[in-house]
C-alpha cells in the first residue's frame, strides 16, 4: 500500500477516535442566448450560445434545445504583430490584416498565430478581442443576422455593472440586436433544476453550487437575486480531482506512459469515480472482495502503439472525496463543501435560511458523480442537526428548536444546467418584455443595462 493511502486511513482512524472522545466534526459566460424576435425573425429557429466561466468554453446550439451544438475554447489566435496590449494599435489595423484571426479549436491549431484568451477568472480582460471572438460566433458558427434576434447573456457572480455597460455597448452599436437581457448563472441553474421530480415548487430562492473544471462556487440566491457579500468559492474542482487521482497512480507506480498520465487520470475519473456513504467501510470492501470492486483500465501508448492495462481500485472513491476531505489533496483548505454550504447559509439573512436549505441546487459537470447529491445532503444535514441540538443543550431543554429540512436537489441537466435554464427561459414570451431594447439604450445610453428585472415566469 502507497504512502498516500496508509496516511489516508491513519488520518481516518484518528478522526474516528476523536469522535469516540467526544470531540465533534462538522463535516460543502457569457451565455448568449439568441432568440428570434417577435416580427422580422418569425421564420428563424433561435439560438443559443453560452460561454462557460470555468472551462473556459463557449457552448453553442438552438433556443429550446436541452444540450448545446456545438462546445469550442474561448480563445482567439491573432497574429504576433498585433499583441493583446496594443489596442490602440488594432483599432487602426483595418482590411485584411484586421480578419485574419481563428477562434477556438482552430485558434489551438495555429502554431504561428498569438493564442489570446480574452476571458480570465470570468471578467473580460480585452473588450476588442471579446468583440471579435463574438463576430464569428454569430456569423460563422450560429450563422445568424444579429439585427433579427434578440440576445440574452449570461454574467459570473459579483460582475461589475461598468462591464455590463461595455457589453452592451458592443452588442447595440457593433452588432446593432434588437434587445438585450443580462442573466445571472446561478439563477439559470436554479430554473434548470425545476426539471428535477425532488422540485414541488418552483422558486427562484436557493444555494447553487456550481463546480467546473477549476473552481467551485457557492452562490446563495434569494428572489432571483444573488446575496453577493455571502458567495464563497472552493479551491476544488475537476482538475483537483485528477491531479489528485494523477498522484495516486503514481505512488502505485503502475506503468503508465508519463506523458499520457494526466490524461489516463482524467478518463479514469469520468468512467468509473462516486461518491462512497463511508470511506472507512469503502476501504474494508475493496480490501475484503477486490475482484468485485476493482475495474480495469485500457489504454494505448501514444509513442509505440502498445496497450496498457491498469488496475482502478481505491482511485475510484478517493478522487471526489476531496470534495469532503480536502485535506487529502490540499493541506491548506479544510472545509468540507457542506461546511461551505452551512456557512454559506449561516451568513445570510435569517429569513431566507430555512428556504435556503431546501433548496440546494447542483451545477456544472463536477457535481455529476454518482450519488454525490445525496453524500451531501446527509453530511449537511449532520452539521444542522447538531446545532439544533447543542442549542437545546445551551438552554437547558427550554428551547425545541424546529427541526430544519435539508434538501439538495439532483437533475440530467446538470451538466448544462445554465445553459439549459437560458435555453427554456428565453423560449417564453415574457423574455422579449424584460429585455432592453435597441430604443431604450439609444434614449438612456449603456447605463440602462446595469439592471436586468427577474423574469416574472420564473418567480
Amino acid at each position: 500500500m502507497s504512502c498516500v493511502f496508509r496516511w489516508i486511513k491513519q488520518l481516518l482512524e484518528f478522526e474516528i477516535c476523536s469522535h469516540a472522545l467526544g470531540r465533534i466534526f462538522l463535516n460543502i459566460s457569457l451565455l448568449s442566448k439568441v432568440v428570434e424576435s417577435a416580427g422580422s425573425a418569425s421564420k428563424c429557429s433561435p439560438f443559443v450560445y453560452f460561454w462557460s466561466q470555468l472551462l473556459m468554453y463557449t457552448k453553442l446550439g438552438y433556443a429550446g434545445n436541452t444540450e448545446p451544438q456545438f462546445i469550442i475554447p474561448s480563445c482567439i489566435a491573432i497574429r504576433e504583430s498585433a499583441k493583446v496590449g496594443d489596442q490602440a494599435q488594432r483599432r487602426v489595423m483595418k482590411g485584411v490584416d484586421d480578419l485574419d484571426f481563428f477562434i477556438g479549436d482552430e485558434a489551438i491549431d495555429k502554431p504561428t498565430y498569438a493564442t489570446k484568451w480574452p476571458i480570465r477568472h470570468g471578467i473580460v480582460e480585452d473588450w476588442d478581442l471579446m468583440e471579435r471572438f463574438m463576430e464569428q460566433v454569430i456569423f460563422k458558427y450560429l450563422r445568424a443576422e444579429p439585427e433579427d434576434h434578440y440576445f440574452l447573456m449570461t454574467e459570473p457572480p459579483l460582475n461589475t455593472p461598468e462591464n455590463r455597460e461595455y457589453l452592451a455597448e458592443i452588442m447595440f452599436e457593433s452588432f446593432n440586436i434588437p434587445g438585450l437581457y443580462i442573466a445571472v448563472q446561478a439563477v439559470l441553474a436554479l430554473a434548470a433544476s425545476w426539471t428535477s421530480r425532488q422540485v414541488g415548487e418552483r422558486t427562484l430562492t436557493g444555494i447553487v453550487i456550481d463546480s467546473g473544471d477549476g473552481v467551485t462556487h457557492v452562490i446563495p440566491v434569494a428572489e432571483g437575486y444573488v446575496i453577493g457579500s455571502c458567495i464563497k468559492h472552493i479551491p476544488i474542482a475537476g482538475r483537483d480531482i485528477t491531479y489528485f487521482i494523477q498522484q495516486l497512480l503514481r505512488e502505485r507506480e503502475v506503468g503508465i506512459p508519463p506523458e499520457q498520465s494526466l490524461e489516463t487520470a482524467k478518463a479514469i475519473k469520468e468512467k468509473y469515480c462516486y461518491i462512497c456513504p463511508d470511506i472507512v467501510k469503502e476501504f474494508a470492501k475493496y480490501d475484503g472482495d477486490s475482484r468485485r470492486w476493482i475495474k480495469q483500465y485500457t489504454g494505448i501508448n501514444a509513442i509505440n502503439k502498445t496497450k496498457f492495462v491498469i488496475d482502478v481500485g481505491y482511485e475510484r472513491f478517493l478522487g471526489p472525496e476531496i470534495f469532503f476531505h480536502p485535506e487529502f489533496a490540499n493541506p491548506d483548505f479544510m472545509e468540507s463543501i457542506s461546511d461551505v454550504v452551512d456557512e454559506v447559509i449561516q451568513n445570510c439573512p435569517i429569513d431566507v435560511r430555512r428556504p435556503l436549505y431546501k433548496n440546494v441546487v447542483l451545477s456544472g459537470g463536477s457535481t455529476m458523480f454518482r450519488d454525490f447529491g445525496r453524500r451531501l445532503q446527509r453530511d449537511l444535514k449532520r452539521v444542522v442537526d447538531a446545532r439544533l441540538r447543542l442549542s437545546e443543550e445551551l438552554s437547558g431543554g427550554r428551547i425545541k428548536p424546529k427541526p430544519v429540512e435539508v434538501q439538495v436537489i439532483t437533475h440530467h441537466m446538470q451538466r448544462y444546467a445554465v445553459w439549459f435554464g437560458g435555453s427554456m427561459l428565453a423560449s417564453t414570451p415574457e423574455f422579449f418584455q424584460v429585455c432592453h431594447t435597441k430604443k431604450d439604450y439609444e434614449e438612456y445610453g449603456p447605463s440602462i443595462c446595469r439592471h436586468n428585472p427577474v423574469f416574472g415566469v420564473m418567480s
